[in-house]
């Protein structure tokens, strides 16, 4: 027979129909019988317990609760403010050397699915979340976020305080730390480890770009598309350099006429030069645009060769090349709802963005334009520079995730490939 508890709650008057005074509600609860196990003080607990810990470069340890793979990484953390799309963030190469922290409270709704995968594998070192949804409720999803993140060996925690540490973001900047489950290393060793590492000139690039060229083919899927009236019909043969590109911008040239060939981020330019290309496109990656000189100096040779296009770490890399300088931002910019204005039309843009450096626009040599400003802090959003046929995007114009206010981005690098082709 079920054990009874009787529980005893006051209630002010506005909440009882009585009137006058107070009066005692009593709920009555039914609990399980008494079992050995419970009687001995073994019962399983309803819920998990706290065991991981985030711990800050400055000294802060959070206590957490795993849900993906055990060990230990050391990583930066950086926090995003998109509102969906955890999945896309998971699979951006972007992120590599990186903990994302997920502003939105709850993540894991929607599951994951294999049509929203951004790159073949995840790159970051991990994901702080406040809430783990419970259950997962969308038509596409095939299997929960926990079970993707262990089968990828990827370490997230939940049930942090991701408003407070947000605010520290905020206010110190991008943060060195370390996650770990392991609970042989004391506090001192994993803040030890948070204080020895850094990501500042380490050379990231490397490690997401693919290892030799490959064609690219696919295109947006239909049910995804949009802007499709916005095409000529041309082909155009590009060059893509892979810094760590994202598969939406591939389908997004593809989807406007482009054949695309991807190349390694260490891909000679004399090589790209031999395939005859139309454009070239130099995409986005993780890190310190300074800590690649190789990258800068391809990029150097192969201006005024061929009309090109650079997109966040390819924004960078121009920017160098162009003789502009990079610097490290407080805590950069991550997530789906960024205003930029447009400076040659005035339109603004709400922008996708994911990039913790910036092009000093300062720096830049005459003849070099900004094209666009990020309106929350004035910085440098987007160049252009005519007498090379140069044109490139601090942002992300798929926007995956993300709104489409940039799209055209894609129309202007057709249009200046056409009028470099009907110039030739």
């Amino acid at each position: 027979m079920a054990a009874t508890t009787t529980l005893g709650f006051v209630l002010p008057t506005g909440l009882s129909r009585r009137g006058g005074g107070f009066r005692v509600s009593l709920i009555r609860c039914s609990a399980s019988p008494l079992t050995n196990s419970t009687a001995s003080g073994l019962v399983e607990k309803p819920w998990d317990s706290y065991n991981a810990r985030l711990v800050l470069e400055d000294g802060s340890i959070w206590p957490a609760k795993s849900f993906g793979a055990p060990g230990t990484r050391v990583a930066e953390l950086v926090f995003n403010t998109s509102l969906t799309g955890y999945q896309e963030i998971l699979t951006d190469p972007s992120y590599a050397g990186q903990f994302v922290l997920m502003t939105n409270p709850q993540i894991g709704n929607t599951g994951v699915n294999l049509d929203d995968e951004e790159s073949e594998q995840c790159f970051l070192a991990g994901l702080v979340i406040r809430s783990l949804s419970i259950s997962t409720s969308n038509w596409r999803c095939t299997k929960t976020l926990a079970d993707y993140l262990t089968e990828r060996n990827l370490m997230g925690v939940y049930d942090l305080d991701t408003r407070a540490i947000t605010r520290r973001l905020r206010e110190e900047g991008s943060l060195n730390g370390v996650l770990s489950t392991e609970q042989t290393k004391t506090d001192e060793e994993l803040l030890q480890m948070s204080r020895s590492w850094d990501i500042v000139g380490i050379d990231l690039i490397s490690d997401v770009s693919c290892k030799s060229p490959y064609e690219w083919v696919d295109k947006t899927d239909p049910e995804w598309d949009f802007n499709s009236n916005s095409r000529d019909g041309e082909t155009y043969r590009v060059i893509a350099y892979d810094f760590g590109i994202k598969h939406n911008i591939l389908r997004r040239l593809s989807s406007y006429g482009c054949q695309i060939t991807v190349v390694p981020s260490t891909f000679p330019a004399s090589e790209a030069l031999k395939m005859n290309p139309d454009g070239i496109l130099f995409s986005n990656g993780p890190g310190d645009p300074s800590a690649v000189p190789y990258a800068v100096e391809t990029v150097k040779e192969l201006l005024g060769k061929a009309p090109v296009y650079g997109i966040c770490m390819g924004h960078q890399l121009l920017g160098q090349a162009l003789g502009g300088k990079t610097f490290k931002m407080k805590f950069g910019h991550h997530g789906g709802n960024h205003p930029v204005r447009n400076n040659r039309t005035g339109q603004v843009e709400i922008s996708a963005q994911n990039h913790n450096y910036a092009v000093d626009p300062a720096s830049l040599p005459g003849g070099v334009e900004v094209t666009h400003v990020n309106l929350n802090d004035g910085s440098c959003a987007g160049l252009s520079y005519p007498a090379m046929n140069v044109m490139s995007l601090q942002y992300h114009p798929e926007a995956s995730p993300g709104p489409h206010d940039s799209d055209n981005a894609f129309k202007g690098f057709i249009e200046l490939m056409k009028r470099s082709k009907q110039s030739s």
